[in-house]
């Protein structure tokens, strides 16, 4: 492309985006001018050159003090070529000062642990770890970020935050749509690599981390990654019972009828790769002992939706025994990170008349009714915490080899085992009778949504 071409492309994204707020053409028409648009290859040092070229004249027209951010939305496969050639070219140097030269990096960070130490090492041969921005865009949903200030300024919830009081807690993230004509990436992917091993585990730690001493970057991050590396690992004489696995067959969604996942493009007939998977976590530590986090992730289920739910001990039926009421439920506190961001608390209540009778009420609180529209996205939060250094809510490279050590010995035993009865459950549905049986075990049973 030509750069008039390049900026024809990012006018016609910005006219068809949801996301962007800002509609002005004086604004769109300035950011056109500052977009510049350089051919290349990735492998070709000569194309770095180039860049380095072109960097230097825009540094000396806008003053920019030399900095520069590398947002790397690329194959993972081309991370460590790019970083070679951009320090070849001079362009990842070390900070010197309050210059800095810095890079992002976006997901899956590796497919599986031994490709994630690859990664990190080609990274960290040319870059320091104060210079890798390793995002997830998860962590810049502000209900998300919500999760430590409902924790941590509430003096209400954190005495109650442990084993003691939290009967099990449910993560889902659910989608309603199937793989969107990305075959080929997806047969690579598959939903553990997709979400359960990011965004989930991202969850999970923010529910379950300690209190850091400050919100720094190295002692948020420090808590967070402890979370994980505490979480039992799943031997894979224990996947069947800790763990399932599913793929969509045809069904309806909305009203329509939808393929299944065997039947969309660029998917082999054959087939095992998940489309839905549940996990039973348990995080051995003081404060968690015990406690089981259940974690499931689909597409083609009912709904978009992502929550987060701890279900809370039932109290004791004792003062009830000589009255209508046969069973107390738990109360349940749940984060909803999409679509509609909110916090229910479920608690019963008294039915009126002359008996005793209770029924379930929620107390709904929602962002959009409190606060009206977020103000960026989680995207736009994020790179300017890059621009501004500061690394709290990027993952680091620990952490992302800790995900992977937890979930490789899973992908493993289930690639090894091809037994499978794909596809097991109707797109539309909830996901395969074994994910119900996984909780049923243990007496629970998941939200019903």
């Amino acid at each position: 492309m030509t750069e008039d071409d390049f900026r024809g492309r990012l006018k016609s994204a910005v006219a068809g985006s949801s996301d962007v707020r800002v509609h002005d053409d004086a604004v769109l028409g300035r950011l056109a001018a500052r977009t510049h648009y350089v051919r290349g290859d990735f492998h070709d040092a000569a194309a770095y050159g180039a860049l380095k070229s072109k960097l230097a004249g825009l540094d000396a027209q806008y003053s920019t003090g030399g900095n520069l951010i590398f947002y790397v939305a690329t194959p993972a496969s081309l991370f460590g070529d790019i970083v070679e050639k951009l320090h070849g070219a001079d362009l990842a140097k070390a900070s010197e000062g309050e210059r800095f030269d810095r890079i992002i990096v976006e997901k899956p960070f590796g497919r599986d642990l031994a490709s994630a130490r690859t990664l990190n090492q080609e990274l960290l041969r040319y870059l320091s770890e104060e210079q890798v921005y390793r995002i997830d865009h998860y962590l810049g949903k502000e209900t998300v970020q919500n999760i430590l200030v409902l924790r941590f300024a509430n003096g209400i919830f954190e005495p109650i935050w442990n084993r003691r009081y939290v009967d099990h807690v449910q993560i889902l993230v659910a989608e309603s749509l199937g793989i969107e004509g990305r075959g080929n990436f997806y047969e690579e992917t598959g939903v553990v690599r997709d979400i359960i091993q990011n965004h989930a585990l991202q969850l999970l730690s923010l529910v379950a981390m300690e209190p850091p001493t400050t919100f720094d970057a190295r002692e948020f991050r420090d808590e967070k990654i402890r979370v994980i590396e505490a979480i039992r690992p799943i031997a894979p004489a224990d996947v069947r019972a800790a763990c399932v696995r599913g793929q969509y067959g045809p069904g309806f969604i909305d009203g329509q009828n939808v393929v299944g996942y065997r039947d969309e493009p660029n998917v082999a007939r054959d087939s095992i790769t998940p489309t839905y998977a549940a996990f039973r976590f348990f995080v051995d530590n003081w404060r968690w002992a015990d406690v089981p986090f259940y974690v499931r992730s689909g597409k083609r289920l009912p709904k978009r939706l992502t929550e987060i739910a701890i279900q809370f001990k039932r109290a004791p039926h004792l003062p009830f025994r000589k009255t209508d009421v046969d069973e107390l439920s738990g109360n349940v506190l749940a984060l909803r990170i999409q679509p509609n961001e909110g916090i229910t608390l479920k608690f019963g209540a008294k039915v009126p008349g002359p008996s005793m009778r209770i029924r379930d009420v929620s107390m709904d609180f929602g962002y959009g009714a409190t606060f009206g529209r977020e103000d960026a996205s989680p995207y736009e939060r994020l790179i300017l915490d890059c621009m501004k250094g500061d690394q709290t809510l990027f993952d680091r490279a620990d952490g992302v080899e800790a995900a992977w050590a937890l979930i490789d010995p899973v992908l493993s035993t289930w690639q090894a085992d091809r037994d499978v009865d794909f596809p097991d459950y109707a797109s539309g549905s909830w996901g395969p009778a074994q994910a119900d049986e996984l909780i049923g075990r243990d007496g629970r049973s998941w939200r019903r949504l």
